[in-house]
């Protein structure tokens, strides 16, 4: 009960983060555009922020957003292809269909609680083709540092491509002498971050000792075999192709927000790119699907490039509700759907898991989903 307590806090303290600065960006905007309207001249009453996020909705290129579901398709299609040559280092053949719709029912289960989507598919994958979880997890953990590293290099090219109009943004707003405490901050978490492992790593054979400790290195032996697989494809060029496939769809899916938005459509490819990557580090913060996180800073990249504060909420509202709500809501809940229907029957009795050794556990039947 207590960690269910705990799961439940835990929601609703993500969620209310996510609600939290997307009311607190709603109110800021609602108050810019009643000083609009009356500087226009507008009645208060006939000035709502909500009449305009529909009017913006209503104008919406719809072919544009068509484009948006498809390149949302494609990087799914890429990243499962990826996905499978990697599960097939352990001697599987996972099929295309489960390993595309277990991710995108992963990020249908990231609209509900952050982060649980890697999970979910971890076992939903493990369950349906009979691969070890822990061999699963580690090459999701594979498929996450290949993401960090992906999303640093589109942040360092939006830095070199947009440097003057980002340096110009710098000097204007930030306060470089706060930086000093921060520096300094920053070096005490590394030295308390540094006796703990120091300590922790002294007292190692005791801690793996424990039936806790002996855990842990099962799983870590998992991560560590899952982890090995990026390495051991067999064609590690296609892997590379899948990789940057599925970063050029992300930015391509925030270009095709940009022409289905008429305030948008004409703003230069280098502002796609520093939104693009705005964007992605707001969905990185922990939040239901980047609600509110991914609204705050790619309306801020937007005003760098002209838009005006109540458009750049407009846009965002339209670019997180296609994708993140629309995409991930729409075909995750059609693999939902889908995957017990095609996995019917698929889990036979006494079926050995790839990577486990044989045992009393998988003497029994297992039960159909």
């Amino acid at each position: 009960m207590n960690k269910q307590l705990a799961n439940v806090l835990k929601f609703l303290l993500f969620i209310g983060v996510g609600f939290g600065i997307l009311f607190l960006l709603y109110r800021s905007q609602q108050a810019a555009y009643l000083l609009q309207c009356q500087e226009d001249g507008i009645p208060a009453d006939q000035c709502s922020l909500l009449d305009k996020l529909a009017a913006d909705f209503r104008s919406v290129n719809a072919w544009w957003l068509l484009m948006t579901l498809i390149a949302f398709c494609v990087s799914n299609l890429s990243r499962a292809l990826r996905w499978n040559m990697m599960l097939r280092v352990f001697g599987s053949k996972p099929s295309l269909s489960n390993a595309f719709l277990t991710i995108n029912l992963g990020y249908f289960a990231n609209l509900g609680f952050p982060r649980l989507g890697e999970i979910l598919r971890s076992a939903t994958m493990a369950r349906y083709e009979k691969i070890s979880l822990e061999r699963v997890v580690g090459t999701v953990v594979v498929e996450r540092i290949v993401d960090v590293i992906m999303i640093l290099c589109a942040t360092a090219l939006a830095l070199f491509l947009g440097r003057e109009t980002i340096m110009d943004w710098v000097l204007e707003t930030v306060d470089l002498s706060k930086f000093a405490s921060l520096t300094w901050v920053l070096g005490v978490v590394a030295v308390i971050t540094l006796l703990f492992l120091f300590l922790a790593w002294h007292q190692r054979q005791r801690i793996l000792a424990t039936t806790v400790g002996q855990k842990i290195i099962n799983i870590l032996k998992g991560f560590g075999e899952g982890i090995q697989t990026a390495l051991q494809v067999k064609t590690p060029a296609l892997f590379a192709v899948h990789t940057l496939n599925i970063w050029v769809m992300y930015f391509l899916m925030t270009v095709f927000t940009f022409y289905a938005f008429a305030p948008t459509a004409d703003l230069p490819y280098v502002a796609a790119l520093v939104t693009f990557v705005s964007g992605g580090w707001g969905i990185v913060i922990p939040s239901p699907g980047g609600m509110g996180t991914y609204h705050l800073l790619t309306g801020e990249a937007l005003q760098l490039y002209g838009v005006s504060a109540l458009n750049a909420f407009s846009w965002a509202n339209i670019s997180f509700f296609s994708i993140s709500v629309g995409c991930n809501v729409l075909i995750g809940g059609l693999a939902l759907l889908i995957l017990p229907i095609i996995n019917r029957g698929g889990e036979v009795a006494g079926a050995k898991v790839v990577g486990e050794e044989p045992g009393p556990h998988n003497k029994k039947p297992r039960a159909n989903i």
